[in-house]
């Protein structure tokens, strides 16, 4: 991955965006997508989009979420204390002990996660497993007046946790669950910009996908497109404790390519397109099952209008919604060649109708 494009990963990545509040997210994303695309936007439901060849066809949307799980000021109490509801999927073990941060309208405000000290626990304290109800967030202040200069309720607030390297192209950081999917989208369409597409391209980051595919849903009916991609994370089962689950989800490593899912709700020849691409161009690729929805904006794409042929690739990933997950930087990359190899093979003549 060139420098370039890794620093615009790690703006992504560092930025504070939870569902619902994707500003800062979209503010990078579109600054990025201003530099080469004929039109860029952010829509009323808070997905940003950017086109390629206006006015080629058809129309091909690809579509990655820059959303990430987080949390919401929910109540201050008397001595300052701030309690917090989960925006998304939360396990509450991750979450204790954490630093916090809090967009506010003053800036970002720095707290931690608090819980009882062990040695004050009752052994059958001890046994219980922590909830996010039983967690508060501690910025220091003095009092409920005190912290409510600074911070107020429904404040979004994330782990504080950046983007880092580690060895052989994998690095770590928090959301890359899916901003690593926003990036590809963009970073497609970037690299279709040189390629004289015959289609016409969108590419959208979309918007709260964590609480319900609602970015998806209002931006493939806005955009109304022939085809499309998602794009998202998947789970990795190549580290400890996978054991069955290698079973449900097949074995998807680190490195080994981007993942195309095959199932019922996938359209059959935009799947065997991409395979067939992948082929041709030695891109390595993974296959799992998916036999149902996949909870994805795929889900939405598909459903849209009368609906629209659509496919999912995936970014293998290893713990999911933590702060600390890991990719590995070719399987962006090679997600980025496939699908603009793909999307290049589209045209006019293209038929989507499975059978």
């Amino acid at each position: 991955m060139n420098a370039s494009s890794k620093k615009f990963l790690s703006n992504l990545i560092n930025s504070i965006s939870p569902s619902g509040y994707e500003g800062p997210a979209a503010k990078i994303w579109k600054k990025e997508a201003n530099s080469f695309a004929d039109k860029v936007w952010t829509d009323t439901h808070g997905s940003s989009h950017a086109i390629v060849n206006m006015g080629g066809g058809p129309r091909v949307m690809l579509a990655g979420h820059c959303d990430e799980i987080g949390f919401q000021v929910s109540y201050i109490d008397k001595s300052g204390f701030i309690w917090i509801q989960p925006v998304g999927g939360w396990d509450a073990q991750i979450a204790t002990g954490q630093r916090i941060q809090v967009l506010t309208k003053k800036g970002i405000v720095k707290g931690v996660i608090g819980k009882m000290a062990i040695h004050l626990q009752t052994p059958e304290q001890r046994k219980k497993a922590s909830e996010i109800k039983d967690l508060w967030l501690d910025i220091g202040a003095k009092s409920e007046k005190d912290a409510s200069k600074i911070v107020e309720i429904g404040d979004p607030a994330v782990i504080e946790y950046g983007f880092g390297e580690l060895q052989n192209d994998i690095v770590v950081g928090r959301a890359f669950d899916n901003r690593s999917g926003a990036w590809v989208v963009l970073e497609a369409a970037r690299k279709l910009a040189k390629m004289n597409p015959k289609v016409e391209i969108h590419s959208v980051a979309t918007s709260q996908e964590e609480i319900g595919l609602r970015g998806a849903t209002t931006a493939t009916y806005g955009v109304n497109p022939d085809v499309g991609i998602a794009v998202d994370v998947t789970f990795a089962t190549d580290h400890p404790q996978m054991g069955e689950i290698i079973k449900r989800e097949n074995s998807i490593k680190l490195g080994g390519g981007p993942v195309l899912s095959r199932g019922p709700n996938m359209n059959p020849k935009l799947f065997d397109l991409l395979l067939k691409t992948a082929k041709s161009e030695k891109i390595p690729v993974q296959v799992n099952a998916e036999p149902r929805g996949t909870g994805t904006d795929a889900n939405a794409m598909q459903l849209t209008r009368a609906g629209v042929p659509t496919c999912l690739v995936s970014i293998p990933l290893r713990y999911m919604h933590s702060p600390c997950e890991l990719i590995n930087l070719k399987d962006l990359d090679n997600c980025v060649s496939l699908i603009s190899k793909t999307v290049e093979k589209i045209n006019s003549r293209t038929n989507f109708v499975p059978f």
